[in-house]
């Protein structure tokens, strides 16, 4: 268990870190868009398209991170009443869910995006980027997810995390 514990640390400051990069690319980008539109008079059009691009997998990335930490936004009203047997019931039966939502989205619809778009040699419109490897989050970060629902429902069966039910 303490090798998991490890990989899922590890994987958790990865994500930290490369969201940390997305999001100071993403502010230097906006920030050169400003500066060159109102002080030098003229519009870089890749700039849009980066931040778009930035954007998307920022927000991916970032799901991710919230799923491997049990963040993601829940409605628990009724969760709160329940005692600590159903809640841990009931917290498996949402991983479950969560896993098969990344299985068969993110990374079955995802691989099929990304083989797709990479087969029709579908580029951005500026940066002239193959569009695959701008949806190659996708499918990433569901098996991410799914390795992620798998260590909370160990978690959740084993009695490790039942400070976090």
């Amino acid at each position: 268990m303490q090798i998991i514990e490890q990989y899922f640390k590890r994987a958790s400051r990865l994500l930290e870190l490369l969201l940390i990069v997305i999001f100071a690319l993403l502010v230097t980008d906006v920030l050169f868009q400003v500066f060159s539109r109102y002080i030098l008079g003229t519009s870089f059009s890749w700039t849009e398209e980066f931040a778009r691009f930035s954007l998307i997998w920022m927000t991916i990335i970032g799901a991710t991170y919230l799923s491997a930490h049990r963040e993601h936004l829940s409605m628990d009203f009724l969760y709160q009443k329940m005692s600590i047997g159903n809640k841990i019931k009931v917290s498996v039966l949402i991983e479950v869910l969560v896993f098969l939502f990344a299985l068969i989205v993110m990374v079955i619809g995802g691989f099929n995006l990304v083989y797709t778009t990479l087969h029709l040699e579908q580029l951005s419109g500026t940066l002239r980027i193959p569009l695959g490897y701008v949806y190659a989050v996708f499918p990433f970060c569901g098996l991410l997810i799914m390795s992620f629902s798998i260590y909370h429902i160990v978690n959740l069966s084993s009695g490790a995390h039942k400070d976090k039910v």
